[in-house]
């Protein structure tokens, strides 16, 4: 927020700042029409435009994280009691490549054994990148119908809360409406298998990291560790106000708890506190069948600390 309000100026750089709402429209412009130097991305979103030769490149800078074993809603009569009961399913996800699904099919997939080929994920939306080839087992839902409405009719099993599936209708580009989703958690008890499998793996998800177009950095290189700088100063004046208890909204209050699992930096940026992260979710990718080939570290990210 400093940054965007220019309370915390990036070091050499005149900033224009644009609002996008709803945020993913931004993440359409950018991969498609290269609209902005500098850029907030979802992450999943990045390494599929990344692998398919997007002029643009990461910093290690993530502003906004959640453990994902929360937000798979169920229908309770559609005889779903394990993960691998969805195998044979329909579940609702806004796009197939929407970062919070790709989380959780890791999960589903490498701690329960699911095999993701087996679930029908049915979407309602574009996949932002365009060149991306969707696997035999997702279909979109019938024309003029939500996400919503389906699981609410019984069409789906299961589906993703909120924006990412069933909690939301209309298209980013068109006006989006909240909708009800009072439907029960796939894992009820998912705070506590979140805090294990943090303990376990070193894995804290990611959703927003920053991206620079390519011909900027090679023109500016020293614009990353400007954007590194700003974007550190900044969270460090948050943290501050967390250590100090100034919680002002849901968000605040989310990650002053979570400090009890991942430790006093809940926002943890650069290269290397991330590794296991970057690691997992490139994989994941690679695996869920979204990106054609496997991705470097180097590929994916400019070391602002080098």
């Amino acid at each position: 927020a400093a940054v965007r309000s220019g309370e915390i100026p990036i070091e050499g750089v005149d900033a224009e700042i644009i609002t996008v709402q709803p945020q993913i429209g931004a993440f359409r412009r950018m991969v498609r029409d290269l609209e902005f130097d500098v850029c907030e991305l979802a992450p999943t979103t990045y390494i599929i435009a990344k692998a398919y030769g997007a002029p643009f490149t990461a910093l290690p800078i993530f502003v906004m994280r959640n453990f994902h074993h929360r937000g798979l809603l169920v229908r309770p009569d559609a005889g779903i009691n394990s993960p691998k009961d969805l195998e044979g399913k329909q579940v609702g996800v806004r796009a197939y490549s929407v970062t919070t699904g790709v989380w959780t099919r890791q999960i589903l997939i490498d701690e329960y054994g699911v095999d993701s080929s087996k679930v029908t994920w049915v979407v309602d939306d574009e996949e932002h990148v365009t060149q991306m080839t969707l696997p035999p087992n997702v279909i979109h839902a019938p024309e003029g119908r939500s996400l919503a409405d389906m699981m609410a009719a019984g069409d789906l099993a299961a589906g993703f809360a909120a924006n990412a599936g069933i909690g939301r209708s209309g298209a980013p580009t068109g006006g989006w409406k909240a909708e009800a989703a009072d439907y029960p958690e796939l894992f009820p008890n998912f705070e506590e298998i979140e805090a294990d499998w943090f303990r376990r793996t070193g894995i804290w998800p990611m959703h927003g990291t920053i991206v620079v177009k390519d011909e900027v950095l090679k023109e500016h290189p020293w614009v990353a560790k400007s954007l590194f700088k700003a974007f550190s100063q900044a969270k460090d004046q948050w943290l501050a106000g967390l250590d100090q208890g100034e919680l002002t909204n849901a968000t605040d209050k989310r990650y002053a708890a979570v400090r009890a699992i991942v430790g006093p930096d809940p926002l943890p940026y650069g290269l290397e506190a991330n590794l296991p992260t970057i690691r997992a979710l490139e994989e994941t990718a690679f695996k869920q069948q979204l990106t054609p080939r496997r991705m470097s570290i180097d590929e994916l990210f400019v070391d602002p600390e080098a």
